[in-house]
């Protein structure tokens, strides 16, 4: 979405196609999801947490975009080139916003031991109402 309101393209290095881009969001979704499973594999997560979460996000997603351009045979100039494109375009900040937003949710539903909400006549007949 950042490029269509930006009307320009995040990366544009020659030669290089989607596939960096897509290996490095998902080695992103992948690492941020397994570490906030860490995280909330404790009964009380701290909200601090969700910085490093965020910022690991972001920096895989940078990481596996350098890498898989290097394999790509964009070479290393291109490949930090196209890295500091997202960088500089904004769309490394945009990963951190949602990172951020999400481990914050997933910490507050797990501190308050959140559960799916019930109608009157799901609840069991010892509880009060």
């Amino acid at each position: 979405m950042l490029s269509l309101f930006a009307e320009r393209d995040l990366i544009s290095v020659p030669r290089l196609g989607q596939l960096p881009g897509i290996v490095g969001m998902v080695l992103a979704v992948a690492v941020f999801a397994l570490a906030l499973r860490g995280v909330l594999a404790n009964p009380h997560p701290s909200f601090v947490a969700t910085v490093f979460l965020a910022l690991g996000a972001a920096l895989v997603h940078l990481g596996g975009l350098w890498a898989a351009a290097v394999a790509e045979g964009a070479g290393a100039i291109d490949a930090t080139a196209a890295a500091g494109q997202l960088v500089l375009g904004g769309a490394s900040a945009v990963i951190v916003v949602a990172a951020l937003i999400a481990a914050w949710v997933a910490i507050a539903l797990r501190r308050t031991e959140a559960r799916a909400p019930r109608w009157p006549w799901e609840k069991d007949d010892d509880e009060q109402p």
